[in-house]
């Protein structure tokens, strides 16, 4: 009987021994969250899936012929029927109204849906809480208000008159507010006279209509239909009517509890961002973030396409991921490292002064970022010097640093906003990767944001507008093979450059057929 209890706790202390090896995304029970983005495009669908399921969790996706693309908009009828049959396995859902309601983001501004039918399927989400028995994390995107705009992501006269619409919303904004001034008050006028009626008035409804449903979905989250729900705004300015009708929200919404609602700055990191926080809630963590600026404007800078500095948009990005704000880097779980420019103008990365020169504050952000890796701080660095790409100059003395291959994300994609968001839930989720996985989402994201983005992509793009071709940056036709090509081998020239990257087997595709992004294949 000594020797059968002796046997017993021999086998109980192997088996403990051999839990405690084993990652902490093992040990546990593998995490199943239903996903519906907003559309195709990699940084809302694919890299969303490859970030969860480097930590084990697995990420299931409707359909691709339900989801929107380039070519088509998405199927809110498929996706409703795709979530009622896996729902009953999954542990949560994570959901885009907007794919649900007009079928994805760019249908959500070109649709041509009755008020009638919007309201209809709006009806259809309230029965989502009993239909669905698991936790819904859902988020919204208010309608965006761009400069100007090309391709097929706005309505026909938008490519026409979009500058004449954004200065007429800039008035709307502050006529809203009461400050319009008599000269303003003329100019908004004039532009009213010069714009086809029927075009603005398009225009005008289509607003209208989005702010009812975004409306109606408050009160839906207010009454407990939603675990969580979120607001995005989309390509934004500070007088924009974006940030006219997330005002109008705000003040219906003030007294809602941040642990169930929140208003956001940018809209692609959204998914990505639901999901870490749901990812968190599942293990009952409540990790700690500290943000660390580069010198110089650093928490007041204003990203471009946004309506609020860094100081008020970092805190709420980083609530939304289900964690919390640390006081210090001594005491947090993670350091979110913003390298911001200077003098707080921020340009986009085909700028002529995105050079491969570091500058002393570059220098001196490097060695801080240096400082808390050799503490054995966990780093993810928000590269938004600049938009849509990298700093050059700061990534080419980070990377001759030997520091970049230690960090534990990087991110410096489109917006700001988006580049912080998708900084934050790749570094909180890293902590369950193993360092293989890990490094090739840095991998991924250094040949996108820095290769491609900053460089590739402005190669491209210089070489068009020489030949009065700007058109191919908005739709590449026949020319796509051609233009894949270079661009690949311009990519490939800066991997076989730099040390973590070197050796790197990869694939680039155009997912849209157009020059904004790529999708980057790491070959194992």
């Amino acid at each position: 009987m000594a020797k059968l209890t002796f046997r017993r706790h021999k086998l109980a202390a192997l088996i403990c021994t051999a839990a405690l090896l084993l990652p902490a995304s093992v040990q546990a029970k593998r995490l199943t969250i239903l996903y519906v983005p907003l559309d195709n495009r990699p940084v809302c669908s694919s890299y969303v899936q490859q970030t969860m399921e480097a930590a084990n969790c697995k990420i299931i996706l409707p359909p691709e012929k339900y989801i929107a693309s380039n070519e088509k908009n998405g199927n809110p009828d498929g996706i409703w029927e795709w979530l009622e049959h896996k729902a009953p396995k999954a542990d949560a859902a994570v959901i885009s109204t907007d794919s649900l309601i007009y079928g994805g983001l760019v249908a959500s501004r070109t649709h041509n849906i009755s008020q009638e039918e919007l309201q209809n399927r709006v009806k259809h989400l309230y029965a989502l809480k009993t239909t669905l028995p698991i936790k819904l994390y859902a988020f919204s995107t208010i309608m965006r208000t761009p400069r100007a705009s090309k391709g097929r992501v706005e309505p026909p006269y938008y490519s026409s008159i979009g500058p004449s619409i954004f200065a007429y919303s800039q008035l709307l904004d502050k006529q809203d507010q009461g400050k319009l001034s008599p000269a303003e008050r003329l100019t908004m006028q004039a532009l009213e006279r010069n714009m086809k009626k029927a075009e603005l008035g398009d225009w005008l409804e289509r607003r209208e209509k989005n702010l009812l449903v975004n409306q109606e979905l408050t009160r839906m989250a207010r009454n407990g239909k939603f675990h969580y729900f979120a607001i995005g705004k989309d390509d934004n300015a500070t007088l924009s009517a974006t940030h006219m009708e997330g005002r109008k929200i705000s003040l219906s919404t003030f007294d809602m509890s941040r642990d169930s609602f929140q208003i956001l700055d940018g809209v692609d990191q959204l998914g990505l961002l639901l999901i870490a926080r749901a990812y968190n809630e599942a293990s009952g963590s409540k990790p700690s973030v500290y943000p660390m600026y580069s010198a110089g404007a650093g928490a007041a800078t204003l990203p471009q396409y946004s309506d609020a500095r860094l100081q008020d948009s970092v805190p709420q990005q980083i609530i939304a991921a289900g964690a919390v704000q640390a006081q210090s880097a001594d005491s947090a779980d993670l350091i979110l490292a913003l390298n911001t420019p200077q003098d707080g103008i921020v340009k986009d990365s085909t700028a002529d002064d995105n050079q491969p020169f570091a500058s002393v504050a570059n220098k001196n952000f490097i060695g801080l970022i240096g400082k808390q890796l050799q503490a054995g701080r966990k780093v993810s660095l928000a590269d938004i010097s600049y938009s849509n790409g990298a700093d050059n100059g700061f990534m080419q003395l980070l990377s001759n640093s030997g520091e970049l291959e230690h960090l534990t994300a990087y991110n410096g994609w489109n917006t700001g906003d988006n580049a912080v968001g998708y900084a934050i839930a790749q570094g909180l989720i890293a902590r369950d990767m193993s360092n293989e996985a890990r490094n090739l989402l840095l991998r991924q994201r250094l040949i996108d944001d820095w290769f491609y983005q900053s460089n590739a992509r402005r190669s491209v793009s210089n070489e068009l507008e020489k030949h009065n071709r700007e058109d191919l940056k908005y739709d590449l036709a026949t020319e796509e093979k051609v233009i894949l090509q270079q661009v690949t081998a311009d990519c490939q020239r800066m991997v076989n450059d730099c040390q973590l990257t070197k050796g790197t087997k990869f694939s680039l595709s155009f997912p849209w057929k157009r020059l904004f992004e790529v999708d980057v294949e790491i070959k194992k």
